[in-house]
């Protein structure tokens, strides 16, 4: 078997498409929990906390300097903003997941719970019961 023919069974199986569909998803929609956790979430919480905004929450850990040759040396800066937003993006994609792995669960509880119709008799007993309920009758 060519290497080929072997990467192109290996790509077109079910399992690599799922994937690739859920990786796609999956960013769109960490595109969508972080503008929702930006745009909507954070502003409020930021107003209650008097007006702060995460993005700017930094801790200067050394001032920016030059040194002799003229070289501008940068800050080093803790950004601890960015980790709140990003613990908070975080939690809320957790729990969105938890959420639908619950209703998933639900669906499959639901089909496993639902009974059965009972098993049909075997033609035998059937004819035997007919033969019962005929011999009543007499």
């Amino acid at each position: 078997m060519s290497l080929i023919k072997e990467f192109k069974d290996f790509a077109v199986r079910g399992n690599v498409i799922d994937l690739a569909v859920a990786v796609i998803i999956g960013g769109a929609f960490g595109k969508i929990v972080s503008s929702f956790v930006n745009d909507i979430v954070m502003p409020p919480i930021g107003v209650l906390l008097g007006g702060v905004d995460f993005k700017d929450l930094t801790i200067t850990l050394r001032e920016a300097y030059v040194v002799e040759g003229g070289e501008e040396m940068a800050a080093v800066v803790l950004s601890y903003g960015n980790f709140i937003q990003n613990v908070v993006d975080f939690v809320i994609i957790a729990f969105v997941i938890f959420l639908a792995i619950k209703g998933i669960n639900n669906l499959k509880k639901k089909k496993e719970e639902a009974p059965a119709p009972p098993p049909a008799p075997p033609k035998s007993e059937v004819l035997l019961e007919e033969i019962r309920d005929l011999l009543k009758n007499k």
